[in-house]
């Protein structure tokens, strides 16, 4: 079998385990924290991971959040995807991914805010092109929150159900700090771990820096920048603008 046929489709592989939705724009780590009642976020946003071999990048993608009751929170991702595997280049619509957060304890003088945040990749995208996964996958979370004055950090993790001959179940798990220096600007960190989604991924470790830049009330600018600490050298990017009402 051809040697350069054999790494493309490892890379491949490799490219449609790594393709996620960021959680928390623009980290992967999330929050237990919902919209407000009756109150919508709505993004237009780029989420780009960058390997050696291979590509991806959500060009662009379209969240929308909604809370919808009390402490719940309604939430859709509908993405437009660009892959690139070797020579090989693909775009169009992707999976669409479904979710309700639920915060189940409000944060105290010594209790962090607790939820959860359960997600449904819906398989809209094709799967011969590395535009989808070709399966429902489910993602199982649990977040923790506690903030003090300016600072605030949260995390915690989750199993992601992913079926299929060339996927595996995985784990996240990560945990962020952020400080708002002031109400135009906010800056935060990230470390996370992912076990290996495929069978001939590995497990890996990253970090990522970003923040908030607030142009009014109600429209934000969101960045970060990331690299693998082990597994896979990858670099994740994400650009986004964001409206709140």
């Amino acid at each position: 079998m051809n040697r350069q046929f054999v790494l493309q489709s490892l890379v491949f592989l490799l490219v449609i385990g790594t393709t996620t939705t960021l959680c928390g724009p623009p980290f992967f780590t999330d929050d237990p924290e919902p919209v407000d009642f009756h109150h919508w976020e709505f993004y237009l946003a780029s989420v780009q991971q960058h390997l050696r071999e291979a590509a991806n990048a959500t060009l662009p993608h379209v969240e929308v959040n909604y809370g919808a009751f009390s402490n719940v929170q309604l939430h859709i991702v509908a993405p437009l995807e660009y892959v690139r595997t070797g020579s090989d280049r693909h775009y169009g619509y992707s999976d669409t991914e479904l979710g309700v957060k639920y915060r189940f304890v409000d944060e105290t003088s010594s209790l962090p805010q607790i939820g959860i945040f359960p997600l449904v990749e819906v398989p809209t995208g094709s799967k011969a092109s590395g535009l989808g996964s070709g399966t429902v996958q489910l993602y199982l979370p649990l977040w923790f929150q506690k903030s003090w004055g300016d600072l605030t950090t949260y995390g915690g993790g989750g199993y992601w159900i992913n079926p299929g001959s060339d996927a595996k179940n995985w784990v996240f798990l990560g945990w962020l700090a952020q400080y708002d220096f002031s109400e135009v600007l906010s800056l935060g960190g990230e470390f996370y771990y992912h076990s290996a989604d495929t069978p001939d991924a590995i497990d890996g470790a990253d970090f990522s820096l970003g923040g908030f830049i607030n142009l009014n009330e109600h429209n934000h600018i969101l960045f970060s920048l990331g690299h693998s600490v082990t597994g896979e050298a990858t670099t994740t990017v994400y650009f986004g603008y964001q409206v709140t009402v």
